[in-house]
């Protein structure tokens, strides 16, 4: 075994920290001191001969290197608790609720959970769905794990980016597609409410001029307006990985144009008053992080 990889420790540790991003708060967690959380993670830093914090006044933040190791020893405590519980612990199916953008949910992470599924059989997930960026006061249910699209600049919880996006003019499978961007002008053109600014920006970064009026229909989901498209009712501009999944799985509709960089992302939120992650989820948010990661390559 590699020596590095000796104490479990300094791992333990290191994971609470970097999801709490407070030495503090870790220690609270843990039942350490601050200074022997420090001690953890200065141990750990020189053992891998790598830096895994950027340490500044009064904030954490993670290097690139310690954002990636803290998703894979994440995991792999993860995979330890849950493999102790199955042989040593009561076998009871574990119960996640995972909060998503209602088109997150339906056009892109739903036809995914199978995956999910066949590796951790044991655990159950309940998927609840939001149609706007953060849950209404009145959703007062708790969530394990939550993702949103946004900008990351949250005041509930901690933004952990999980994907960058671009958008994409899509059209009826059966539609002549359009040689040029401009012909998108001639409509008729969606809008998706929350994102009414997707058209003009998509043609401004074209040099092309454009009029919201020019739009005819309006909806309030990004799974509306593919069914909108798919039924010939025009072009709408969409994540291109809900596109590219609705495409392959089949959804009448075609990609119209070129993508076109996203201001937004999606964010896997950590809540302030959260404690200790659970084994399942932690291996549920390593799955995530792995998925996003894929479909960005």
């Amino acid at each position: 075994m590699d020596e590095r990889l000796s104490n479990l420790t300094w791992l333990r540790t290191f994971e609470a920290a970097a999801r709490l991003l407070n030495f503090t708060k870790t220690g609270q967690e843990l039942g350490l001191t601050q200074t022997a959380v420090s001690l953890h993670i200065r141990a750990l830093e020189a053992r891998l001969g790598s830096k895994l914090f950027y340490r500044q006044a009064r904030r954490l933040e993670l290097t690139e290197v310690g954002q990636a190791y803290a998703l894979t020893v994440r995991q792999a405590l993860g995979d330890i608790a849950l493999a102790t519980t199955r042989l040593f612990g009561a076998e009871t199916a574990q119960t996640l609720t995972v909060r998503v953008p209602v088109s997150t949910s339906a056009l892109w992470l739903a036809h995914l959970l199978p995956e999910f599924a066949a590796r951790h059989p044991a655990i159950n997930i309940r998927l609840v769905s939001n149609i706007w960026t953060a849950p209404e006061p009145r959703d007062d249910m708790d969530a394990d794990v939550e993702i949103r699209l946004g900008q990351g600049n949250w005041e509930d919880g901690t933004a952990l980016r999980l994907s960058q996006e671009t958008i994409v003019p899509v059209c009826a499978a059966s539609r002549e597609q359009p040689v040029l961007v401009s012909e998108l002008l001639q409509g008729p053109l969606i809008h998706i409410l929350g994102y009414e600014d997707h058209w003009a920006r998509y043609f401004a970064a074209h040099e092309l001029p454009y009029a919201s009026e020019h739009a005819r229909f309006s909806v309030d989901t990004t799974v509306s307006a593919l069914q909108l498209v798919a039924g010939g009712g025009g072009y709408a501009t969409v994540l291109a990985r809900f596109a590219k999944l609705s495409i392959i799985r089949g959804m009448g509709i075609a990609i119209a144009g070129p993508e076109m960089p996203f201001q937004q992302s999606h964010y896997l939120i950590r809540r302030k008053a959260s404690g200790p992650l659970r084994p399942e989820v932690q291996l549920f948010e390593a799955w995530l992080t792995e998925i996003f990661a894929r479909s960005d390559d």
